[in-house]
Formats: structure tokens, C-alpha cells, sequence
């Protein structure tokens, strides 16, 4: 029983943790907005944006409230493993039970997903999902939950059974490996999603290859996302290991930005390169990884755990819910404090790198598209900056952005 205390009252904290975050996001938008970003919107926009805000977090918030219900449900009333019982006594197919339950219970929140999606987005201008994409886009998320989710549990299973103690740096190891698999096939599932096609030659093509290569950088290919099939917010991103670089943008920011915008961005994004970020994440990755191989160790190690809600032996799937879902995501907001802080400083001098190719005025106007086109907030609470933006306020970004410009014109 104590189990399930402990359990119980770890979801709980992480539930008001959230719901914390969740308020603070809502009563943002009561801040000042801070001079040299006051121009994104407009006095109509503003109100609109302060509308969409908080109906936004007024449904998260309830759709959170009911996340915590059926989470509780489900396990204090041993639920897993009723529901693995069903299937014959074998390791295998009791694990995947839980993993199916586990992903099935997800059915519930959809709904919320709808009307968010089909409802709140586009009220506001920003769907352009159909109603067929989004139940193709729920079944394809089912699938790829249950295949990932799966064979997590089944490593788990197999290094535990042949090394027991060991688990913690093998665990961890293949969970790196595993993390940088994913990183590695992503153009390839993004597919499963979207679909691509080459950016058609002209100036921006030309300016994007010309910069890159200048910095030793090979591009494979410059591709556009057909990202206005759902919805109207814009964003761009790199992809591939080492120097060769493929370029993915949103046909949405192709249409909204100007090619020097679109370059500022890229001069952007090639400073984290320079700068080695991306490798910077992997080590916070390991240090994350070998932190859930010492939970699944502690996990594994006491199968009084399993009994508790009511399996007969360890089941490796509900290993994998306990250590997730409970334990890593209890100690998560710390570790992402860290990470969130690391990451901040990385964009300010990624922002930089774009101010040295004489991109500083275009960067400016750049995220300021971006702001109004994704309705951001332009004046969160400096808590929340601390405990949840990888990225410092869009106010912050652009004074350190023209404080450079102004020292570089010296």
C-alpha cells in the first residue's frame, strides 16, 4: 500500500507542479509588455492574443485535471495488471498488455486534443488541419507510442535479465544510443507526418548554400515542409550530423519572410552548429539517460513494487510507466532547470553569430514575425522564463541583439 502512496502523491506534485506553470502562463499575459518588442502586435492583435491565451490555458488546465484522474484510476486500482492477466503467462505479451493500456489511456485526453486543435486553433486563424489528418495524425502517434514504448520496455527486460545489477550504465548506454537513433531517422519519420519538396532555385536557395559552405558546411539539400496543411505558425529547422546539413523549412515562413529573414534565421541556427550545441545536448543527454538507468535500477531491484499494484512478478512494461511517468517526471522540472539554462545562453550566442554576418536588423524582424505569428508571449513571468523556456523572452533576445549591433558599428 505504501507503494501506491508514494505513487499517488508523486503524480499529484507533478500535477501541481503543472498546473502552477499552467496559471503563471495564463496571468501573463496581464504583464507590461516591454518597450522594444511593444510594436509586434497591434492593440486589436494584442487583445486577441490575450483571448487566445487564456482559453488555451483554461482547456490545458482542465484537460490536465482529467489526465490526473485517469492516471490515478488506473493505477491504484491495479488496473496493469488486471488488464495483463487477461493475456497468457508470458513476459512478452504481459508487457506489451501494459504498454497498450498504457497508450490507450491516452484515448480520453483526444477529445481535448480536438477541440484544441479543431475549435480554440481555429477561431483563432491558426488550423488548417482537416478532420481527416488529425484522426490519420492520432493513429499514427497510437502506432509509433506503442512500437517505441515496446521495445524500451523489452531492452529493459533483456539487460536486466542477463546483467541485473549492471543495468544502471548498460540501460543507460543503449538509451543514449537509442535517443540518437531516433535523432538520426527524424527526416525520415517527419515523413510519416509531411511531406517535402526542394526549395526552387533563386535568390534565398543561393544566399542559404553560399553562407553555410562559407563556414565549412556542406548542405544536402534545402527542403520545404508542407507545415500549412496544419496549421499557420511558422518555424525552420537543421537536420543531419557533422558538417552535412539538410535544411527544412515551413512553407509558412517561405511565404511570411523575406530571404534576408529567412537567412538571419539560418545564421541563427549555423551559430549552434559553430558552437557545437548540438553536441553540448548529447552530454546533458547522457547525464539524463544515466539518471532514468539509476531510477530503472531502483525500480527493478524491489519487486515488493510490482506486488503492490497487484502484478505476481516484475512486469517491464509497468517498469517503464513507473519510471517515466512517475519517478523521472517528479524530478524532471530540476533537471530541466538546468537544461533550460544551458540552452538559453546557447541562443544568445547563436544570436550572435547572426549579428556577425550582418544579419542583426533581419533577426530582429525575423522573431518578431515569428512572435505574432505563433502568438507568443511577449511578457512571461521571469519564473517561468527560469523553470520552462529554453529560449529567453523574445524582449530579452532582441536588446542583447541590438546592444551587439550597436558594439560591432563602434
Amino acid at each position: 500500500m505504501v507503494y501506491k502512496i508514494i505513487a499517488a502523491a508523486a503524480l499529484v506534485l507533478v500535477f501541481i507542479y503543472n498546473l502552477v506553470i499552467k496559471i503563471m502562463g495564463w496571468k501573463s499575459g496581464d504583464r507590461p509588455v516591454p518597450e522594444c518588442v511593444s510594436d509586434v502586435y497591434d492593440p486589436g492583435t494584442y487583445i486577441k492574443r490575450k483571448q487566445y491565451n487564456a482559453e488555451k490555458s483554461r482547456h490545458s488546465i482542465f484537460a490536465l485535471c482529467v489526465t490526473l484522474v485517469i492516471e490515478l484510476a488506473l493505477l491504484l486500482s491495479n488496473a496493469y495488471a488486471a488488464f495483463a492477466s487477461l493475456f497468457p503467462d508470458n513476459d512478452y505479451l504481459r508487457l506489451i498488455a501494459v504498454v497498450l493500456l498504457m497508450t490507450l489511456s491516452s484515448i480520453p485526453v483526444i477529445p481535448f486534443e480536438y477541440y484544441d486543435t479543431m475549435v480554440i486553433e481555429a477561431k483563432y486563424g491558426f488550423n488548417r488541419t482537416s478532420k481527416k489528418t488529425f484522426w490519420i495524425d492520432q493513429i499514427k502517434n497510437f502506432i509509433i507510442s506503442v512500437i517505441l514504448t515496446t521495445g524500451i520496455a523489452i531492452i529493459l527486460m533483456l539487460i536486466h535479465k542477463a546483467l541485473g545489477d549492471w543495468l544502471i550504465l548498460v540501460f543507460a548506454g543503449v538509451m543514449v544510443l537509442f535517443v540518437l537513433a531516433i535523432t538520426f531517422l527524424f527526416p525520415v519519420l517527419s515523413k510519416i507526418f509531411n511531406k517535402f519538396k526542394p526549395l526552387e532555385e533563386g535568390e534565398l536557395r543561393t544566399k542559404l548554400i553560399e553562407m553555410l559552405e562559407k563556414h565549412g558546411y556542406k548542405v544536402r539539400d534545402i527542403k520545404v515542409m508542407d507545415a500549412s496543411r496544419r496549421t499557420t505558425k511558422s518555424n525552420a529547422y537543421f537536420t543531419g550530423f557533422g558538417k552535412m546539413k539538410t535544411i527544412v523549412l515551413y512553407d509558412t515562413l517561405v511565404e511570411a519572410m523575406e530571404p534576408d529573414e529567412i537567412c538571419a534565421v539560418f545564421a541563427h541556427e549555423m551559430g549552434h552548429g559553430l558552437h557545437k550545441d548540438t553536441l553540448k545536448n548529447q552530454i546533458i543527454t547522457v547525464f539524463q539517460m544515466l539518471i532514468i538507468g539509476v531510477l530503472a535500477w531502483l525500480t527493478l531491484r524491489n519487486p515488493d513494487i510490482f506486488t503492490a499494484f497487484g502484478f505476481d512478478r516484475i512486469n517491464y512494461g509497468f517498469a517503464v510507466l513507473l519510471i517515466m511517468a512517475v519517478e523521472f517526471a517528479l524530478i524532471s522540472p530540476l533537471f530541466m532547470l538546468i537544461a533550460n539554462a544551458v540552452s538559453r545562453k546557447a541562443e544568445y550566442r547563436a544570436d550572435e553569430q547572426a549579428v556577425k554576418e550582418g544579419y542583426a536588423e533581419q533577426l530582429v524582424s525575423a522573431l518578431k514575425k515569428l512572435a505574432r505569428q505563433n502568438f507568443s508571449d511577449l511578457s512571461p513571468h521571469p519564473a517561468l522564463v527560469l523553470l520552462e523556456y529554453s529560449h529567453p523572452t523574445l524582449a530579452q533576445r532582441v536588446e542583447a541583439i541590438e546592444k551587439l549591433s550597436k558594439e560591432n558599428k563602434k
